[in-house]
């Protein structure tokens, strides 16, 4: 566990052998670097967020449904897609399962949260590059500006990456991207993201106002129903409701956070300059009980 408020680290502690420097699965935690890049290929002019995926990946043209998705959806999980979680699995090309998936929902209508929409977006952000590797573009704009190296992507056969997990970060590693997020796209002095495209990564979609460009919001709070996130997304998705949740209803509406599973947790409070780190594995854990700690409330 690590806190960091106004630039500095204010607690510290590490259980059952944990280090300092010491690397762990964030899982889901990932998704957020790709939706980094993704703003970041916005602002070189590659793409723009309401751009249908179809001017890309031309096999879609002609399908009513798909043609009518934007980039926008693939980063908020409202595309409609099958989820696909046997994306995870190694296989021979991802990419290539991943825009053939079925379509479950009318683009815009449900949140279905899973590794699909990135796995598309990789394949649209690789035809944009003409040949340069998504990777090395993630390393050039975002990871390596945040000084990190020598991650796994999970290559499937062919090399593409697994967007929606595979990096093993330490806190402190973690904890950098909180600082870009509190420093408005900025870290260290290096602008990574304009600050006007990240604030449009905190903005909600109408299926799920909890859930922008691959970052959760706190921001119904206090009001909302508090919910288990994690809980919420075994769900199958026809049965889960994203309307008027929140992750902790005593924490700032202004909370961001990155979620991985087994309750990888990055939380991030530009209200109060905070952000909070949270590793562990097969524990219980709650969110809003976590926070009420923290945060005295």
């Amino acid at each position: 566990m690590l806190v960091m408020q106004n630039g500095h680290i204010v607690f510290e502690h590490y259980a059952n052998g944990g280090l300092v420097n010491g690397r762990w699965p964030i899982f889901s935690g990932t998704k957020n670097f790709w939706g980094l890049a993704a703003l970041c290929a916005v602002r070189d002019g590659l793409i723009r967020l309401d751009d249908r995926v179809a001017d890309t990946i031309t096999e879609w043209k002609n399908d009513s449904a798909r043609s009518q998705i934007t980039l926008r959806q693939l980063l908020n999980q409202t595309d409609g897609i099958d989820k696909a979680p046997f994306l995870h699995r190694q296989l021979p090309n991802r990419n290539a399962m991943g825009i053939r998936l079925s379509m479950l929902a009318t683009p815009g209508a449900a949140f279905i949260y899973g590794p699909s929409h990135l796995q598309i977006f990789s394949e649209l952000l690789r035809r944009k590059l003409n040949g340069r590797s998504v990777t090395s573009y993630l390393a050039q704009n975002v990871t390596g500006p945040l000084e990190l190296r020598a991650l796994e992507f999970k290559r499937d056969g062919v090399g593409n990456p697994l967007p929606a997990s595979g990096f093993e970060l330490s806190a402190r590693e973690w904890a950098r991207l909180g600082e870009l997020v509190l420093g408005d796209g900025s870290y260290h002095g290096h602008q990574i993201v304009p600050a006007a495209l990240l604030h449009d990564a905190f903005v909600g979609s109408s299926a799920n106002p909890s859930y922008g460009l691959t970052f959760w919001l706190n921001r119904r709070a206090p009001h909302a129903r508090e919910i288990d996130i994690e809980k919420e997304l075994d769900l199958d998705w026809q049965r889960a409701h994203w309307i008027d949740i929140c992750v902790c209803r005593s924490a700032p509406a202004d909370m961001i956070a990155c979620i991985g599973s087994n309750y990888q947790r990055l939380y991030i409070i530009p209200s109060m300059n905070a952000i909070i780190v949270r590793l562990g594995q097969n524990a219980r854990f709650s969110d809003a009980h976590f926070l009420r700690l923290i945060l005295g409330r």
